[in-house]
């Protein structure tokens, strides 16, 4: 499994994965150090990926 590794400062991801997914709001994406499970875990509930699946996306963003 890859691991996440987050480019670049977060909010500017935060804001092509909401170009993505206009649905999600800022709750789903709030970010802390160390809650990457958390993180991803709302991300797939809401896209309906795999955790791979999103790592990759994420990762190539």
């Amino acid at each position: 499994m890859d691991k996440l590794e987050l480019k670049g400062s977060w909010n500017e991801l935060k804001g092509k994965i909401k170009q993505a997914y206009g649905d999600l709001t800022d709750d789903d994406l709030a970010y802390e150090e160390g809650k990457d499970d958390e993180t991803l875990g709302k991300l797939q509930e809401k896209t309906g990926k795999t955790r791979d699946e999103l790592i990759k996306w994420l990762n190539s963003l």
